[in-house]
């Protein structure tokens, strides 16, 4: 009978702990160092972050064109873009979505929506989804602000680009302008995370 109880007690144990491990790679926490990828533009072209030798930094963005939460930040990722790539951190958005369950997030349609909305920054794909899980990215958009350091690119700040996703001009807390201006004054970035508000990216 004590067999069968210390039986019983080690199976919900067991059974416990599968629903409580921690994944082996949760992705980049901030003050880790980012690899670098090569992925395809909308232009054909390869882009990596080596690319960008003068670069500071980056703002680097997951997002796509079917997520309402992505579409509605698209002209605030393109002021990111213009108040800051001239500074030295300039935006790279990843569209990481499974086009097989999302076609409307395909090559064409991202060109056609860069187009559109005319974007000034490179909107690469993230073929087979490698680069997503290794950042650590669940939503779109998801936030990683890398600093360019001897060690590599560090990651200086995850999450969302502001406190309000619904409308632009009742925003308070402006998260991702907050730490790059920090990075430029070479200060403290003051709000390291925030949690990103989007669509969970498709797989």
């Amino acid at each position: 009978m004590k067999h069968l109880r210390l039986l019983a007690v080690l199976v919900l144990a067991i059974t416990l702990s599968a629903f409580t491990l921690k994944p082996e790679n949760p992705g980049y926490k901030v003050g880790d160092i980012a690899t670098d990828f090569s992925l395809e533009n909308i232009d054909g072209n390869m882009v990596s972050l080596s690319d960008y030798k003068d670069a500071k930094g980056f703002i680097v963005v997951f997002t796509c064109n079917t997520c309402p939460y992505a579409v509605a930040y698209e002209d605030r990722v393109e002021a990111l873009n213009k108040k800051y790539a001239s500074k030295g951190y300039p935006v790279i958005a990843i569209m990481p979505n499974n086009i097989e369950v999302k076609p409307g997030d395909n090559m064409e349609s991202m060109r056609a929506r860069a187009k559109a909305k005319g974007f000034t920054f490179p909107y690469l794909m993230d073929k087979g989804q490698k680069i997503y899980p290794q950042y650590g990215a669940t939503k779109t958009p998801h936030i990683y602000i890398l600093e360019k350091t001897s060690k590599g690119n560090e990651v200086k700040y995850i999450g969302a680009i502001d406190d309000n996703y619904k409308d632009a001009s009742q925003v308070n807390e402006k998260y991702v302008e907050d730490a790059v201006d920090a990075l430029l004054k070479d200060e403290e970035v003051k709000v390291k995370e925030t949690r990103a508000i989007g669509c969970t990216i498709k797989v």
